[in-house]
């Protein structure tokens, strides 16, 4: 068999190349760029393989030698088509850089990951969202908080981006999948095989199957100290607003606001107690500047969208008939096309489209260039999308 072919005899992706090139000890994404050298994966895997790195890991430094030895090691000793075969087996999507199925939103980064591995829908990226980040030490105080936010955001539409972690992430996290609202967004220290922290087992799969779970590590690989740090740089660029609920002099939370800082992603901090040690990063993000973020109000302020306006409207709206619910329903959170409601319904194309002009009329549904996208209740009346409403396919960073 030709060693660029899969088991199933058809030519390998890149993605594939790429999987199996993180997959070597100590390959990160840095490293990765390196190796590659603007190159593809399946040339950057061979140069492993034969040995011939050669300059493109001097900036490494004293290390180079050292790595292309031992990825050369590895890598003689492994099949890429088998390999891949097991994010197959797994279910796990992989999705390379420049490849079509790849979310625009990290097209301009300064810092994009090759690839991506994930667990549910890339579709959950399409709309507007928030990072809500902070202390695994969380008080009380911050974990309701987190809940209110996280909850708050999704029933207006605004999906919640989050690492998963203990205190402020689980728990907004927890708010976001608590109401039928906009899918959740985790991003992942270690491989999607290997749940961390254990104790979010429930919440990491609930994440997944309303949403999306993404990583830049393969699978098997267990989460380490530099994996959070580059973890959060994806928190930051698929965010049009970061919120940090609390958070201590240092910690994790700042180097993600770090990161949104130099993306121009507008950063909002959550006063706390002037007594709570939780709280003193957080007040001093304020008092560097940083926008207050008292409630779900304030945060949808600073994406563009109002909520006065839209809750009143929300109360003004009809009820769905029951002629009507099913294709609200098809429609779902996702931006959609007419042709997919008929695929979803099993009904006529005239049936569905009176059906659309009717939830359109009432406030249910919004129609945008050949796109139709559900209207919550909070963003009910809103006569202008906001400006990071991406359309799928687009980029919805917030200036």
């Amino acid at each position: 068999m030709n060693p660029a072919d899969g088991i199933d005899g058809a030519p390998l992706p890149e993605a594939a190349w790429l999987a199996a090139l993180l997959g070597l000890s100590d390959m990160g994404p840095r490293r990765l760029l390196l190796t590659l050298a603007g190159g593809g994966g399946e040339a950057a895997w061979r140069a492993v393989v034969t040995g011939r790195l050669g300059h493109r890991l001097h900036p490494i430094g004293r290390r180079a030698v050292e790595l292309a030895a031992l990825w050369q090691r590895e890598a003689r000793c492994r099949d890429v088509a088998e390999e891949w075969q097991r994010y197959r087996d797994a279910s796990v999507g992989v999705t390379a850089l420049g490849s079509p199925g790849f979310p625009a939103v990290f097209d301009d980064d300064p810092e994009p990951p090759a690839v991506l591995f994930h667990q549910g829908s890339l579709d959950a990226i399409a709309g507007a969202r928030v990072g809500i980040v902070g202390t695994r030490r969380c008080t009380r105080y911050g974990r309701d908080v987190a809940f209110e936010i996280g909850a708050g955001l999704a029933a207006a539409g605004v999906a919640v981006v989050s690492g998963l972690a203990l205190g402020i992430d689980a728990c907004a996290h927890a708010g976001a999948i608590s109401v039928d609202g906009a899918p959740p967004i985790a991003v992942v220290g270690s491989g999607l095989d290997v749940v961390y922290p254990k104790a979010n087992r429930g919440l990491w799969a609930d994440v997944a199957a309303r949403g999306v779970v993404l990583s830049e590590a393969p699978l098997g690989t267990s989460p380490a100290r530099w994996r959070f740090p580059a973890r959060n740089r994806l928190i930051a660029a698929l965010s049009d607003v970061v919120v940090v609920v609390e958070s201590h002099e240092a910690g994790g939370s700042l180097s993600t606001v770090a990161e949104a800082v130099a993306r121009d992603r507008p950063v909002l901090a959550v006063p706390g107690s002037v007594r709570s040690p939780a709280s003193r990063g957080t007040n001093a993000l304020l008092a560097d500047g940083a926008g207050p973020a008292g409630g779900v109000e304030d945060v949808l302020i600073a994406l563009g969208m109002s909520t006065g306006a839209h809750r009143r409207a929300a109360e003004r709206r009809p009820p769905v008939g029951a002629a009507t619910a099913p294709v609200l329903e098809a429609v779902g959170w996702h931006p959609s096309t007419t042709e997919q409601v008929v695929l979803r319904t099993g009904r006529s194309l005239g049936e569905v489209a009176l059906a659309i002009d009717e939830l359109v009329r009432g406030g249910w549904l919004s129609r945008r260039e050949g796109w139709l996208e559900r209207v919550s209740a909070d963003r009910a009346g809103l006569v202008d999308a906001p400006a990071n409403a991406a359309q799928p396919g687009a980029d919805s960073h917030a200036e």
